[in-house]
């Protein structure tokens, strides 16, 4: 495992990390230790799971499996807030001062910690002002309870716009973001990327497979036909994953794959780990074996002959699929 500075954190962090939302959803619970133990044998240093996955369960997981493997203190935890915790009350949701504190001290409970390496907004929050979200997250910072702060899914005119709010008020900065990344929808290329890469935020991409798409489990003759999350009313992309430019994608990984003597989602893995610009791509496993077969992605090199038939198909700058469409985060340009 190689290691790569986080921002300007001054923090080193594992090319791939382990994300947990599978996790939650589909791993067996005698599975979950296991994963996190040969994650962190491999050399992967940060973990990444959010209040949200289950309702706290991915974190009561991540929280007792580093509790028994004593390991707390080598590992960066990284969690998230926003989601709705709950059906009812209107209020446990969001990025209020109310929802950011009460929520980091649940996560604290569940993580079994006494603080957060990197705590993130989940997802925009346009109703509340930026300025009070950040003095929330400064104070956290300043209890000790969090070291860093960071976003997901933010679009980079809503980043610039929060850098500019830390500086005028003189709160934290934030110093990741979270978007989602593979050959499928590479739009973050065009704004994001450059705005990360001046301003000094790692990034922190997740999906690498889109949802399993690019394994090649799913066939262009019936799709509907196999087991996944594509295929799971509940998943946000559902079904617009079917369509032929991804197909034309995942035959070419297919094809790579092969000649390489590897697996399709090594290939696509290790594309989306050596683009300019990235400092760590999370994977999500639900079985030991399915993150051994990941983690030989690392030894993978792509060369440029390679990369040039991949941007044939998915070219730079440009989305496959509407992966993940939330308006204002980036404007689509479909093919």
């Amino acid at each position: 495992m190689t290691y790569r500075p986080l921002g300007r954190t001054g923090l080193q962090v594992s090319r791939l990390g382990l994300g947990t939302s599978v996790l939650a959803r589909k791993a067996a619970p005698d599975d979950v230790p296991r994963i996190i133990r040969a994650a962190l044998d491999a050399g992967i240093n940060l973990i990444d799971t959010a209040n949200i996955y289950g309702r706290g369960d991915a974190e009561r997981m991540v929280g007792n499996a580093l509790h028994d493997l004593g390991c707390r203190e080598n590992v960066l935890v990284a969690t998230k807030l926003h989601g709705r915790m709950h059906d009812t009350d209107p209020n446990q949701r969001g990025s209020s001062r109310r929802h950011i504190i009460e929520q980091c001290e649940g996560s604290l409970r569940r993580l079994r910690t006494d603080y957060i390496d990197l705590y993130q907004l989940h997802r925009p929050e346009p109703s509340t002002p930026i300025d009070e979200t950040l003095r929330a997250f400064d104070d956290l910072v300043r209890q000790g309870k969090v070291r860093y702060v960071g976003t997901s899914v933010f679009p980079a005119w809503k980043l610039i716009e929060a850098l500019w709010a830390s500086r005028e008020h003189r709160l934290v900065r934030f110093a990741t973001e979270q978007p989602p990344y593979h050959l499928l929808d590479r739009r973050i290329e065009r704004e994001l990327v450059p705005m990360a890469r001046t301003h000094g935020l790692g990034l922190i991409t997740w999906s690498p497979l889109a949802g399993g798409m690019l394994t090649g489990r799913y066939s262009r003759e019936a799709p509907d036909a196999a087991e996944g999350r594509l295929n799971d009313e509940n998943w946000f992309s559902k079904r617009s994953h079917f369509v032929p430019a991804a197909f034309n994608v995942v035959d070419r990984l297919a094809q790579l794959a092969e000649a390489r003597g590897c697996t399709a989602a090594q290939v696509a893995i290790a594309w989306a780990n050596t683009r300019p610009g990235v400092t760590c791509t999370l994977i999500g496993n639900r079985t030991p074996d399915q993150l051994r077969d990941n983690l030989a992605a690392l030894t993978i090199e792509l060369t440029d002959a390679e990369c040039a038939a991949l941007d044939a198909v998915a070219p730079p700058g440009r989305a496959s699929v509407p992966y993940y469409d939330d308006p204002g985060w980036a404007a689509p340009t479909y093919r």
